[in-house]
């Protein structure tokens, strides 16, 4: 019965400190029933300044903003925010779009770590404790 023991507390250490991904690497957001929106929250550190951020772009939108000059990237798609700072339209080559992300259905409200978003028929509006935040719709974004 030891052997045994010894075997099945084994594969036990060996499931838990190997391969796979862990529920702490999973990205953590959602994408609303459309999949036009999609958010990704990042934790912060806890060191010095570093704060949580929600992210959240937009696929398809009817106008895009000019891009300004100082961003080389894509411009119009992505908004993010800290959880008590300013919300804003980024400058970003990449997307936080993972379609392996939960669907927000329309009339639910997501929160995380003082972000709260709400995802309606006719776009999702996501705020931080300080009340900044976004409306995201295909046809208007807009920052507050």
């Amino acid at each position: 019965m030891t052997g045994l023991r010894a075997l099945i507390l084994t594969s036990i250490l060996l499931a838990l400190i190997g391969g796979g991904v862990s529920a702490q690497d999973r990205p953590i957001g959602f994408l609303t029933p459309s999949k036009n929106i999609v958010c990704q929250f990042f934790a912060g550190n806890g060191q010095g300044n570093d704060q949580a951020v929600l992210r959240c772009d937009i696929m398809n939108m009817e106008t895009r903003p000019r891009r300004p000059a100082d961003c080389e990237l894509d411009y119009g798609h992505a908004f993010e925010m800290t959880a008590k700072g300013t919300a804003a339209r980024i400058c970003a080559g990449d997307t936080v779009m993972d379609p392996a992300l939960p669907v927000l259905a329309y009339g639910e409200i997501w929160q995380r770590a003082g972000f709260t978003c709400r995802s309606e028929q006719t776009g999702l509006t996501c705020f931080n404790a300080m009340q900044h935040g976004f409306s995201l719709a295909r046809t208007k974004q807009e920052v507050f």
